[in-house]
Parts: C-alpha cells; sequence; structure tokens
C-alpha cells in the first residue's frame, strides 16, 4: 500500500518457523502475513472478512490495509503489483473503511466499491507480460471492481497475502503510519498460480512460504535498521502476528498485538 515495498524490502529474515511448520519467519516494520518466492507467478488470489476497527481511542490518524499482491518481496525489487481494503481510524475517532489498487511505484488508488465491516472480500492480481489486471469483489454486497492497466515492468517474484501499517508521504520524507487496531483479520481461499501453470496454496512444495511478523518498537529493532525506527503510538510494541496455516495451506488469520512482544500471541 503506497510505498509499502520500501519498509518491508528491509526485512530481517529469520529461519525459526515460528509462524508456520513449513514457513521461516520474517520480521517486517509493515507487513504481516504470507508471502511465497522461487518461481515466478502470474495471479494470485484470497479472500478475507473486513475486520472491526477499533477507534474509540484514537488521538491521531491509524491505518491498516488488507490485499494481495504480486512482487515486492525483493532488495532489487522496484514494483509492486495489489489490490485490497483499508480500515482507518481518523484522529476525531471515526472509522473509514475503503477498497484501493496500487501498482508501485505509482501512488495508490481509491476505487468505488464499498466496502464495511464484516464484509467478506476476494481479491486477485494478474500479470501477463506487462498487462496488470486487478479484481475486487464484495462478496456480501455482490459488488465488484475490475481494472486492466498496463506497467512497464512488473514484478512477478513473488506472491503475497497481507495486512499492512500503510505508508505516506509527508515533508520530511516518507513515514510509517501507526497501525490501527483492527483485531483480527482472517484470510482464505489463497491461492497462486506460476508463470507455468501450476496452482496452489501457500504451502504448496512448488514455491517457498514465509510467514511475516510485524514489529514497530520506539526507537527502532535491531541493526540499525533505517526503515524499522517508527513512533509507535502505544508508545511500545505494536505488532501483527499471523497463525499457522491451515491443513490446506490456504487459511489463515492475523492478530492485532499493543504492547505485546513478538511471538506472544
Amino acid at each position: 500500500m503506497r510505498t509499502s515495498i520500501l519498509a518491508f524490502l528491509a526485512a530481517v529474515i529469520l529461519a525459526v518457523g515460528a509462524a508456520s511448520a513449513s514457513a521461516a519467519t520474517a520480521i517486517s516494520s509493515n507487513w504481516s502475513g504470507y508471502a511465497v518466492t522461487g518461481t515466478t507467478f502470474k495471479t494470485v488470489s484470497g479472500t478475507w472478512v473486513e475486520p472491526t476497527a477499533s477507534c474509540t481511542t484514537a488521538s491521531t490518524t491509524t491505518a491498516s490495509a488488507f490485499w494481495v499482491g504480486l512482487g515486492g518481496d525483493s532488495n532489487t525489487s522496484n514494483a509492486l503489483e495489489q489490490t485490497g481494503t483499508e480500515a482507518d481510524c481518523l484522529a476525531n475517532g471515526t472509522v473509514r473503511y475503503t477498497a484501493w489498487y496500487e501498482l508501485v511505484p505509482k501512488a495508490s488508488v481509491k476505487v468505488a466499491l464499498k466496502v464495511s465491516a464484516g464484509d467478506k472480500v476476494t481479491g486477485s492480481v494478474s500479470v501477463s507480460g506487462t498487462s496488470v489486471t486487478l479484481k475486487l469483489t464484495n462478496l456480501t454486497t455482490h459488488r465488484s471492481f475490475t481494472k486492466t492497466l498496463t506497467m512497464s515492468a512488473p514484478d512477478v517474484s513473488s506472491a503475497e497475502w497481507i495486512a499492512e501499517a500503510p505508508s505516506t508521504v509527508t515533508p520530511g520524507g516518507t513515514s510509517v503510519l501507526p497501525l490501527t487496531d483492527f483485531g483480527t483479520v482472517k484470510f482464505s481461499k489463497a491461492t497462486a498460480v506460476s508463470t507455468s501453470g501450476h496452482t496452489g496454496t501457500i504451502s504448496d512444495s512448488a514455491w517457498t512460504a514465509s510467514g511475516i511478523e510485524l514489529e514497530s518498537r520506539t526507537g527502532g529493532g535491531p541493526g540499525g535498521n533505517p526503515f524499522r525506527p517508527y513512533a509507535a503510538y502505544d508508545g511500545g510494541t505494536t505488532a501483527a502476528i499471523p497463525t499457522v496455516l491451515s491443513s490446506s495451506g490456504s487459511a489463515f488469520s492475523i492478530r492485532f498485538r499493543s504492547g505485546a512482544a513478538i511471538g506472544q500471541v
């Protein structure tokens, strides 16, 4: 979402398997969920339930985005193709739910698809050459959005199912927004299709899966990572942590945690 790719590229990869018995774990300052690599992809799809944002104690703007996408999971990547929904808390405590798509490095674009808490949403991103097709359907309202765009160099080296703390551009540069307390978001029917035509779930042996834990600490994380430090709005640790994958490898949840150490779910 927005400049999300910049923060995730600096993630620290830990081969500890904490998020899944079949997946290594990555620590990111703004992504949580699962990513698969090891081949190239032409399609990613998934379904999620728009969570209820908790905005009653908001004193500043917070944001959380839920999406499926291709690309971005590489230190050499300059592109990311994604579509999803968002749950934002405004400084006055008002909640705002929206739908969007983004072809990084271009900015995100809001779409006219109404989304409310509790709605079941399914999204997909497909790439063929320089053509990118983005689809988002609200299965609860039976409304949908589809758009095909041209992109000079799409990244198809990874597929993702993510909850994110979006970034925004400020006079001082790019900044990760505080993460909205979304409780739990549930992903299901998570599948990817390789460019060779193989269809599989996140845990498919045709590729390598990584679970991603979002960690934001006041003062930043280890190693002096320039993207990790941002002021956590709770003054401590804000985390979003994926559960283990279902037995089918196509479903999982992401839980928001405020003031909890990484790994505590």
